[in-house]
C-alpha cells in the first residue's frame, strides 16, 4: 500500500525533510532499494552506501549530516522506525471469522465470532479461542486450551492439554506446548516416568519459531513471560520460568527448572542446565554452557563452556592461541636444560 514520505514519517515518529510528498511503495536494502523504496541507514558505515543509494527515502539518525539526493526521515533508532514502516507497508492478511468444513471443533468450545480456522484442525472439548485470533491448517489443540485475542497459529501446530496464551501470540508451524517434559526416576534397574501433571503458560505479544518445543510442568507451571521472542529450534524443559522481553536464539535447550530474568538475551546453541538462574538483562553468547545450577551475572556478558565472564574468555582464547609457540619455547628449553646437565656430566667426570 504505497504513502507518502509525510505519512511514513507520522507513523515511526520521525522528521521528514525534502520531497515529502513522495510515493513510497515498498522496503530493501540500502544496496537494492529503488526510487520507490525506503531503506535505512544504520550506522558510520552504511553512510558511503547511503550516498550510492538509489532509495526513494532514507531513514536516518537524527544526528545524519549526508547531503541525500531524496526524502529522509529523522528518527532516533532508525532500524526499529524501519519496522514499523515495513508494517505499514505491508499490512498483515485480514482473516474473517470462517471455519473450515474439514476442522473438528468440540461442542463445548468457546469460539469468537471472527476467529479464524483452517482445514484439517482438531480443537478439543473446553477450549476458548478469543476475538481475532487465526488458527492454521492441521492443528491440534488439547482440552481446556486458551488462546488470547488476535493470536496467530501457524499450520501445523500442537498445543497439549491445560495450555494458556497470551493476546498478539504468533506460533509457527512445528511448535510443540505442553509436552511431557523430561521427568524419569530410577527405580531398581530401571526408569519409571514422573507424571507431568502442570502445565504451560504463555504471556502477551510472545513470539515462538518454528519447531520450538516448550515443556509442562511436572508440577506447577513452566511459565513463559511478556513479549519473550524465542528463534527456530528452541527448547524450553519442564518448570522454567522465562521472564518479561527475554530473546533467544536458535537451537538454544533450558534444561528443567532453569529461571531467566527479564530482558536477558541468549546466543544461539546455548546449553542450559537445570535450575540454572539468569539475573535480569544478563547476556550469553552463544554456544555458551551454564552449568546446573550456576547464576549467570548481569554485570558483564559470558561466554564458553563453562560459561564464564567475557574478558577471561577471552583471555583464555589468548593462552590457547599461543600453545604452539609455548610448545616451542619449552621444546627448545628442554634441549638447552639436556645439553646443560650433559655438560654437567663431562665436567664431573
Amino acid at each position: 500500500m504505497p504513502l507518502t514520505v509525510a505519512e511514513l514519517a507520522q507513523i515511526c515518529g520521525g522528521t521528514a525533510e525534502g520531497e515529502t510528498a513522495r510515493l513510497i511503495s515498498g522496503a530493501s536494502a540500502l544496496e537494492n532499494a529503488t526510487s520507490h523504496d525506503v531503506a535505512f541507514v544504520s550506522g558510520k558505515k552504511t553512510i558511503e552506501i547511503a550516498a550510492k543509494s538509489r532509495a526513494g527515502c532514507l531513514l536516518v539518525p537524527i544526528e545524519f549530516e549526508f547531503n541525500a539526493r531524496q526524502p529522509v526521515i529523522r528518527v532516533s533508532q532508525p532500524r526499529a522506525a524501519f519496522g514499523r514502516v515495513v508494517s505499514a507497508l505491508y499490512p498483515p492478511k485480514r482473516f474473517s471469522g470462517f471455519v473450515h468444513p474439514t476442522a473438528i471443533i468440540a461442542t463445548s468450545v468457546k469460539l469468537a465470532a471472527d476467529v479464524f480456522v483452517g482445514a484439517y484442525t482438531l480443537i478439543g472439548e473446553g477450549c476458548e479461542i478469543a476475538a481475532g485470533s487465526y488458527i492454521g491448517s492441521g492443528c491440534t489443540i488439547g482440552e481446556r486450551v486458551h488462546i488470547g485475542p488476535a493470536s496467530l497459529i501457524h499450520p501445523n501446530v500442537s498445543l497439549y492439554d491445560g495450555v494458556r496464551i497470551g493476546a498478539r501470540a504468533i506460533i509457527h508451524s512445528g511448535c510443540v506446548i505442553g509436552a511431557d517434559g523430561f521427568g524419569f526416576t530410577l527405580s531398581g534397574d530401571h526408569y519409571e516416568k514422573f507424571p507431568q501433571i502442570g502445565t504451560v503458560e504463555i504471556g502477551n505479544d510472545v513470539e515462538i519459531g518454528a519447531n520450538c518445543c516448550v515443556d509442562r510442568a511436572a508440577l506447577g507451571v513452566t511459565r513463559i513471560g511478556d513479549g519473550v521472542k524465542l528463534d527456530n529450534l528452541v527448547h524450553v524443559g519442564h518448570n522454567c520460568t522465562i521472564g518479561n522481553h527475554v530473546v533467544v536464539a536458535a537451537q538454544t535447550g533450558f534444561s528443567g527448572g532453569v529461571y531467566v530474568g527479564d530482558y536477558a538475551v541468549i546466543g544461539g546453541q546455548v546449553g542450559i542446565g537445570e535450575k540454572a538462574n539468569i539475573e535480569p538483562r544478563a547476556v550469553i553468547g552463544g554456544k555458551a554452557g551454564v552449568l546446573t545450577s550456576q547464576t549467570v551475572h548481569s554485570t558483564e556478558p559470558v561466554w564458553g563452556i563453562p560459561a564464564r565472564p567475557l574478558r577471561k574468555h577471552l583471555k583464555n582464547l589468548a593462552c590457547v592461541n599461543n600453545l604452539p609457540e609455548l610448545k616451542e619455547q619449552l621444546e627448545e628449553l628442554k634441549r638447552k636444560v639436556s645439553a646443560l646437565e650433559a655438560s654437567q656430566q663431562r665436567t664431573r667426570s
